[in-house]
């Protein structure tokens, strides 16, 4: 994507345009210290929550989940996982988080907080990195949504994890990238590396993410015209008119059907980042798929970074995946994490 930058000379009538490369932001430019920097003058009393790991969670970081190619160069993929250090009697479910950033910035420690404290309430939790619009446009970031699920899956026995209770969340973005990787279960399409099986979800919790791209109301923002391009625009290779079927395509909504797993939505008090979601749990109702929508009353977006907004989104999620994927009374017991 270019940028023309023009001078006229008004007594010769000569224009004289430049076209310079637009630099994308960098994936530090969302992270929690930059979104407090926003957000203190608001709310004095919010404080980003805590990224330490307490003596009661084991972490295990700088995994690689998946390797893929960028040109003539390897990206691996990473992702950290957070775990009760104590040994289990059974195993556990699991919860993939998929961090925010408008699909081109943001880092996975931005969920290190959450997944922290719910591998403290008995989750195996892992928080991963994925190719940002920059380096590859959609659907990349849901190819390796589902790589990581496949990875947590194919390593259940390494970490104490039940392969068939797996979670997928995220926030912002991420919510969006989640949801779509948990409402196309079984869609080939959406998983070219390896059969769809392995990559299925058995729950989905949307933090604050797009259920629909191609609303009027959700247009009027992420298709701004002002913006050039606008984070969906830069994702999508191309505003609504030029790529209409890739935003309907990545709209979690269309892919509802029976057999979607459980959906949480927590959102903030920002209604337009969470678009679609009244007309997605209307279908989900009809099919008779669980679902809850928990607001966080007077949040900005970007809440769940943020203590004490922190508390009860992990409340709700964790109150969620206890109804829907409870524990698996004919589950073995599994060792250790070595």
């Amino acid at each position: 994507m270019r940028r023309t930058i023009c001078w006229m000379g008004t007594a010769l009538l000569l224009a004289a345009c430049a076209a310079q490369p637009v630099k994308p932001p960098a994936p530090e430019s969302y992270t929690a210290e930059t979104t407090y920097a926003k957000l203190a003058a608001r709310y004095p009393f919010i404080r980003i929550a805590s990224r330490t790991v307490p003596p009661s969670v084991r972490a295990v970081t700088d995994v690689t989940y998946v390797r893929r190619r960028h040109g003539d160069l390897r990206h691996d993929l990473k992702l950290d996982l957070y775990l009760p250090a104590a040994a289990g009697t059974a195993p556990r479910a699991a919860i993939v988080f998929v961090h925010g950033g408008g699909w081109r910035a943001g880092v996975r420690a931005n969920f290190a907080p959450m997944a922290i404290r719910m591998a403290e309430r008995g989750y195996v939790a892992a928080t991963i990195s994925y190719r940002l619009s920059p380096e590859a446009p959609y659907p990349a970031a849901i190819h390796d949504a589902k790589a990581a699920v496949r990875w947590v899956r194919a390593h259940a026995p390494d970490y104490g994890i039940d392969p068939g209770r797996i979670a997928i969340a995220g926030g912002s973005a991420g919510g969006q990238i989640a949801a779509l990787t948990g409402v196309t279960n079984g869609e080939s399409r959406f998983d070219p590396d390896r059969g769809n099986v392995a990559s299925d979800v058995q729950a989905i919790v949307n933090i604050d993410g797009l259920s629909d791209f191609t609303s009027e109301e959700a247009r009027k923002y992420e298709d701004d015209p002002a913006k050039q391009p606008s984070s969906a625009g830069a994702w999508f290779g191309g505003r609504y008119a030029e790529k209409a079927a890739l935003w309907r395509d990545a709209s979690p909504l269309y892919h509802v059907k029976a057999g979607t797993p459980p959906m949480l939505f927590i959102v903030s008090a920002q209604r337009r980042f969470s678009l679609g979601r009244d007309e997605m749990t209307e279908r989900l109702r009809a099919l008779g798929v669980p679902n809850r929508v928990v607001p966080v009353p007077d949040t900005p977006h970007s809440f769940w970074l943020f203590d004490p907004w922190l508390a009860p989104t992990v409340e709700a999620a964790d109150a969620f995946l206890k109804e829907v994927i409870p524990p698996r009374t004919d589950s073995p017991g599994l060792p250790p994490a070595a």
